[in-house]
């Protein structure tokens, strides 16, 4: 049985995050000095400019690939650990966060072309021995694009020192979806979107419910061997990362008091499970996110699930929603760009692309500020250089 830890909610940006910063940062307070316009056609030098000079306070490594029709580009920077100073391993694994959601969402959505699924149907109608009556009404779509209204489960801890210091604790998603439904709902389902991993846990069981199979080994089975994703795994519990990796660093206050560095590689992940456990690689999660908007992962009319926003509003800002069926958008540059963002400590991981796969951007950067109120400096920058200003 899966063991995840606990749920540790991130304060929100501008759209709203549970498990990492999302595709939209607020980006006024590190604006670029640069116009939109040569931000929008960014070098490889732009690139180059954003890693160089790491480690620095905010990051101690970062792995980047641009592709797409526009050209490509690749680059790495940093270190692999602090006490080494050995340079970054640019074929490195990393917690991808809740760029994991966006398999889980494709998974679900194989799974309704087979007629296995229907995302009009109610979570309730698949779970009825762990969803309760204040919640008979929220579908699977509802789940799978945040509008659901059921609550984060309520988990101990509230800041990163005492979150380490519990980082083995284990439960599983069961216990999860029962504290998280036993709470009031936020808001009566389908009026409004909250960005949380609670769904997507839910999704995770109704995959496992309607095939009788682990929600990993369908996973498995339907896109990384498909797609031949070698280095990208689901940790199962385990709080090391297998095979080679970067480390990752987090600041917190020390045993001795003071402020400081701690490394954080081994942390147990499993509370997020379908929202949040993936492990990959840079080229890894660049090939799924070309044979994504290929349509070469979920096919036909289901694909566009993911790039339909709810026309309802945010519930903690009320600006108009900003996450589809597994990705999320924002203008940038002039264009639409969908993708997703995912935080663990000591990680944060992007893929985006524009919807016509002109460009596409994947990368990890070893955050210092992992899971911050605010959007690292040098993702954001990335995700500047490589796209544009937003609108």
């Amino acid at each position: 049985m899966r063991k995840p830890t606990r749920t540790l909610l991130a304060a929100a940006l501008v759209l709203g995050v549970a498990a990492g910063p999302a595709l939209t940062p607020a980006f006024a307070a590190e604006r670029p000095a640069v116009s939109a316009a040569q931000a929008a056609q960014a070098a490889p030098a732009d690139l180059s400019a954003v890693i160089a000079g790491l480690p620095r306070a905010d990051a101690t490594a970062a792995l980047v690939r641009v592709g797409g029709t526009e050209g490509s580009w690749q680059g790495s920077a940093g270190v692999h650990d602090l006490e080494t100073n050995a340079p970054a391993d640019p074929a490195a694994r990393f917690r991808a966060g809740s760029v994991t959601k966006v398999f889980t969402a494709a998974t679900v959505l194989q799974l309704a072309a087979e007629g296995r699924i229907d995302l009009d149907r109610t979570a309730r109608s698949y779970l009825p021995d762990l969803i309760p009556g204040r919640y008979a009404t929220v579908t699977v779509r509802q789940l799978l694009n945040h509008t659901h209204g059921i609550p984060a489960a309520d988990m101990p801890g509230e800041t990163v020192e005492e979150w380490y210091a519990n980082r083995f604790d284990v439960h599983t998603p069961e216990e999860l979806v029962r504290s998280a439904t036993a709470q009031p709902r936020e808001f009566e389902p389908g009026t409004k979107q909250h960005y949380l991993n609670i769904g997507y846990t839910i999704a995770g069981l109704i995959v496992e419910r309607v095939t009788g199979d682990s929600y990993e080994h369908q996973v498995e089975r339907r896109i990384l061997r498909p797609l031949g994703l070698r280095n990208t795994y689901f940790p199962r519990g385990a709080a090391a990362i297998t095979g080679p990796y970067n480390h990752g660093y987090q600041t917190m206050r020390l045993d001795d008091g003071t402020t400081g560095l701690r490394d954080v590689s081994e942390w147990g992940t499993s509370e997020a499970w379908a929202a949040g456990d993936l492990v990959s690689t840079t080229a890894d999660l660049e090939h799924f996110t070309k044979a994504l908007f290929k349509g070469r992962v979920v096919r036909g009319p289901l694909l566009e699930e993911m790039f339909t926003l709810p026309k309802v509003p945010d519930f903690p800002s009320g600006d108009p929603a900003a996450f589809s069926v597994g990705l999320s958008m924002k203008k940038l540059g002039g264009r639409e760009v969908w993708g997703k963002t995912g935080g663990r400590w000591g990680y944060n991981t992007a893929i985006a692309s524009t919807r016509d796969g002109s460009r596409t951007l994947v990368y990890s950067v070893n955050a210092t500020d992992a899971k911050g109120q605010d959007m690292n400096k040098t993702a954001l920058r990335l995700m500047v250089a490589a796209y544009g200003l937003p609108e």
